[in-house]
C-alpha cells in the first residue's frame, strides 16, 4: 500500500463518508461492531470513535482519516477474496466489550 497523503487542504468536505460506513466490511473481519472502539491517532494523538472518522472511497483501498489532523488510520483493501486492513495509523484500538 502506498503512504499516499494529498496535499494540505484539498480535500473536500464532500469526498468522505464517516466511520460507519466502515461498519459492513469490517463485521467480516471482527465480530462486534468496530465503529464505537476508540482510535488514538499516531499523529496528533486525537482519541476518537471510529465512527467519528473520515471514510474516502474514492481511492485503490478505502482510507479512514483522522477527524482533527486528516491523517491516514486504517487502510481496508478488499481484493481476491481476502480484506487487507493496515492499522499503522492508529496507535491503540481501544475496543469495549459487553
Amino acid at each position: 500500500m502506498s503512504g499516499w497523503t494529498p496535499r494540505p487542504g484539498t480535500l473536500g468536505t464532500d469526498d468522505y463518508l464517516d466511520g460507519n460506513a466502515l461498519a459492513g466490511p469490517l463485521s467480516e473481519v471482527f465480530a462486534i461492531d468496530i465503529t464505537a472502539a476508540l482510535g488514538t491517532c499516531a499523529g496528533c494523538g486525537t482519541v476518537r470513535a471510529i465512527a467519528e472518522a473520515r471514510l474516502y472511497v474514492h481511492a485503490p483501498a478505502k482510507l479512514l482519516r483522522c477527524p482533527a489532523c486528516d491523517g491516514v488510520w486504517l487502510r481496508l483493501d478488499e481484493r481476491d477474496g481476502r480484506v487487507i486492513v493496515d492499522f499503522r495509523g492508529l496507535t491503540q484500538l481501544t475496543i469495549t466489550l459487553g
